[in-house]
């Protein structure tokens, strides 16, 4: 039975001549074939095992290949071996035409740990691809599709994971949830996903950590931290785990800045994921995390040029006082497994979040704003405009407890019909207190807060009779509890229409939920939401894959979005709500003799329910009424394959509009409203020295709407910053990697993988702004906007290993 079950891989092996090459061992798992005087092969392998195939040939360069095939699934695979160059490391194939169906888009682990970035890791791929945006390389946040970050599921082991809920910039976030050196599969969906999947509107991105199979360990360091990770198997193999550590400072980021600062950053976390097979229809695995950002924070001196080349200007500013902001997070996962049955699977999943957060400081900064020399030279002001300064305080203060508890199944029929169910409960526990003011005054004169009506300010011409408020004032103190119970069911089909081969996955989803407090007793609201997705795969020549997919998508407000823009909690905020449909095609073709795919997706949204909100840098502060309704409108393109034998890159499009009616005064641009985007992830080597590889991350967005005041009205202003441009280049020296089957020197044995690095983040060196900064002229009674610049160009050094 089990033999029948097998996979295989089979296919023609060809030289660089288009010639069939005989005799080519191909090697796994202890079984060797040879490939025929025609060059065909055919190997046996066993299915949901990610396993190494070799193909090696007395003349000609070895080739290796890593598969995960399903049961009874035939791959055709037809491999160039090249006589004159070693070729490049691994082909990664995995059965992906199941994914590929239900447009999720598969990222390896090895593109990951290789692609250089400020902010390394699975966010930093995301980022690439077509639909997903970011103006922000300091950040692991992501908007999709017009949506907001607080739009975006992450699950990790199938266990949803938060962000910290006080975060308010990205060089504050530290690291990322996700331990790339733990992660064995990355799955993406940027819009019309499946009722499984939990309540949000934009995205799923769903990671699976790694289950050993061996002991192994992994350690990579650098000028911005360090990481170290390792896999421990028991001999009975009964029990196994990986274990990682990490430690980031941001330090050599933010020294590139306009702020000279003091800046004493300490990021780390230690996770854990541990297995434990009791027998083989019973597993059990624990998911654990510790996590401590500690950010201190002392500004010191600034300066921005910014204006015209007729009319240079400088703002210079001068800093007094510090920031000091914590962010601890204590989560743990337990998960069983049971096979019921050979058809019937449950899960049962267990988790607990704790997250204690602080925000204080108090910051006093001065400027001097005024028009400088040709050359940029600040001391040289020869006419100031405006001199004034600003004092922000905060006491802001946050613990969170989030418990869930989950009860899943799987159904499998023979018929290749599937049903899927579950149920959850989540409650939700946050205490909050939020102190935050600020006190603006221009030449010596308080300027009053811009939407409080108050006696008329006309100083310094008449003295000004009127109470002295500050600019903004916000203190709230906030005890709730939201209780909430979701489920899902799905049913899951794959048939044929005449010779097409067609897949449909039909589901609904439900969430309750209530919000309570000290002062505030919410209604019990639900909300039902419909799913579907159909694809087809006619029986053509071309192999092509057409999808339409979509529904009713709800979000039930998590706690930032019940909280208003004065920090009170209005406990009766609806649910978002967005109608989302989704259009694709995929098309699998060859060229250069190699494997590509084009994507194709035109999706729409039509939001109701909206809750309108506001982007400061990360920090996104919601009106929490529902007085809105909005639309996202888009077309997204991705080329991906081997543009260089042996490696994977792409390059994406996309075109993208979301506007927002807020209380029927008519459409305007949504913060996230990201018209334009193009990136590129691009993996080389040099020719005749094939150990040393280039890795490309580039980036274009257009400009997002954003930098306005924070008072402003934006149906009365609206400004959008300037275009973002980015590109981050890594070259490496591989010692040894997965296809180095001798080491040329004794000391490199033990190693599986060794590698020096040299990155250049922001390689063309662009100033991209992320907010502007406001001064007043205090002549001419214009405001003038600074930007805030991101990072410069920064050289970094990195060490890789793997044992």
């Amino acid at each position: 039975m089990s033999i029948a079950q097998n996979a295989h891989v089979k296919g023609v092996i060809l030289d660089t001549e288009n010639r069939p090459v005989a005799d080519v061992n191909i090697s796994c798992l202890g079984t060797v074939v040879q490939s025929d005087s025609n060059g065909a092969f055919d190997i046996e392998l066993p299915p949901n095992k990610k396993v190494s195939l070799i193909f090696t040939h007395i003349a000609l360069k070895m080739l290796s290949l890593t598969v995960s095939l399903k049961p009874n699934e035939i791959f055709l695979f037809n491999p160039v071996m090249n006589n004159s160059e070693e070729q490049m490391g691994e082909v990664f194939v995995s059965s992906k035409n199941k994914k590929r169906v239900q447009g999720i888009v598969t990222v390896e682990p090895e593109t990951i740990k290789k692609i250089p970035g400020a902010n390394a890791g699975i966010e930093n791929i995301l980022k690439t691809l077509p639909g997903v945006n970011s103006n922000n390389e300091l950040s692991t946040q992501y908007a999709v599709r017009g949506g907001n970050y607080d739009e975006n599921l992450v699950y990790v082991n199938e266990v949803e994971v938060y962000r910290p809920f006080l975060i308010r910039s990205g060089q504050q976030e530290g690291l990322s949830f996700t331990n790339t050196d733990l992660v064995q599969n990355v799955d993406f969906s940027a819009g019309g996903f499946q009722a499984k999947f939990g309540d949000k509107l934009s995205s799923v991105l769903d990671i699976t950590y790694r289950k050993p199979t061996q002991f192994g360990a992994a350690f990579e360091a650098s000028f911005l931290g360090g990481s170290a990770a390792v896999d421990l198997v028991s001999k009975n193999k009964k029990w196994s785990a990986v274990t990682g550590i990490r430690y980031r400072n941001n330090s050599l980021l933010l020294n590139s800045q306009d702020t000279e600062t003091n800046y004493t950053p300490v990021f780390a976390d230690i996770q854990t994921n541990i297995n434990y097979d009791i027998s083989e229809k019973w597993q059990m695995s624990f998911l654990g995390n510790i996590s401590q950002n500690k950010y201190s924070y002392q500004p010191l001196t600034r300066q921005t040029n910014f204006g015209t080349i007729d009319q240079p200007m400088a703002l210079t500013v001068y800093y007094d006082g510090p920031e000091k902001d914590k962010y601890e997070t204590y989560f743990g996962a337990l998960k069983t497994t049971y096979k019921a049955l050979p058809s019937l699977t449950f899960k049962v999943i267990g988790s607990l979040f704790h997250t204690t957060e602080q925000e204080h400081f108090d910051i006093l900064a001065q400027y001097r704003l005024g028009n400088v020399d040709e050359d940029g030279n600040s001391e040289n002001i020869d006419f100031t405009r405006g001199i004034g300064s600003q004092l922000n305080h905060a006491r802001n203060d946050l613990d969170a407890l989030i418990a869930n508890a989950e009860i899943k199944g799987f159904k499998e029929w023979m018929n290749d019909s599937q049903l899927e169910f579950g149920l959850k409960y989540t409650r939700e526990s946050i205490r909050d207190r939020v102190v935050e003011w600020e006190v603006i005054d221009s030449a010596g004169f308080s300027i009053n807060p811009p939407l409080v009506i108050l006696p008329k300010n006309n100083e310094p011409y008449q003295p000004y009779t009127g109470p002295l408020l500050p600019y903004q004032d916000i203190r709230a103190t906030n005890y709730n509890t939201i209780n909430r119970l979701s489920g899902y069911t799905q049913f899951n089909k794959k048939t044929a229409i005449g010779s097409s081969t067609v897949w449909y996955h039909l589901g609904v989803r439900f969430q309750s939920w209530t919000v309570s407090g000290a002062s505030v007793e919410g209604k019990m609201q639900t909300v039902v939401s419909p799913r579907a997705q159909f694809a087809i795969q006619p029986n053509w020549d071309m192999d092509m894959v057409f999808r339409i997919s979509g529904g009713l998508y709800h979000q039930p407000p998590f706690y930032r979005e019940l909280r208003d823009l004065d920090g009170v909690v209005n406990p009766n905020v609806k649910a978002q709500e967005s109608m989302h449909v989704v259009l694709g095609n995929d098309y699998n073709f060859k060229m250069w003799n190699r494997p590509f795919k084009w994507v194709t997706e035109l999706y729409y949204k039509s939001l109701s329910d909206v809750n309108v909100y506001s982007i400061d840098n990360v920090r996104i502060r919601y009106v929490a009424n529902n007085n809105a309704k909005a639309y996202a409108q888009g077309l997204d393109f991705r080329l991906n394959g081997e543009f260089v034998p042996g490696t994977e890159s792409w390059v994406s499009f996309g075109y993208m509009k979301t506007e927002e009616n807020y209380e029927n005064k008519g459409y305007i641009a949504r913060p996230t409203d990201q018209r334009l985007k193009f990136a590129m992830l691009f993996q080389d080597y040099m020719p005749n020295i094939p150990s040393v590889k280039l890795y490309l991350n580039l980036v274009y967005n257009t400009g997002l709407p954003g930098g306005s005041p924070a008072y402003s009205d934006p149906y009365l202003y609206q400004n959008r910053l300037n275009d973002y441009r980015r590109a981050d280049v890594g070259f490496a020296k591989v010692f040894v990697d997965s296809s180095t089957k001798v080491a040329k020197a004794k000391w490199l044995k033990d190693f599986k993988e060794l590698s020096v690095g040299l990155e250049i983040f922001n390689l063309f060196n662009n100033q991209n702004a992320i907010t502007n900064t406001w001064v007043r002229d205090v002549y001419s009674k214009n405001e003038y906007a600074i930007p805030n610049y991101m990072t410069s160009r920064v050289f970094n050094i990195k060490l890789n290993a793997r044992l």
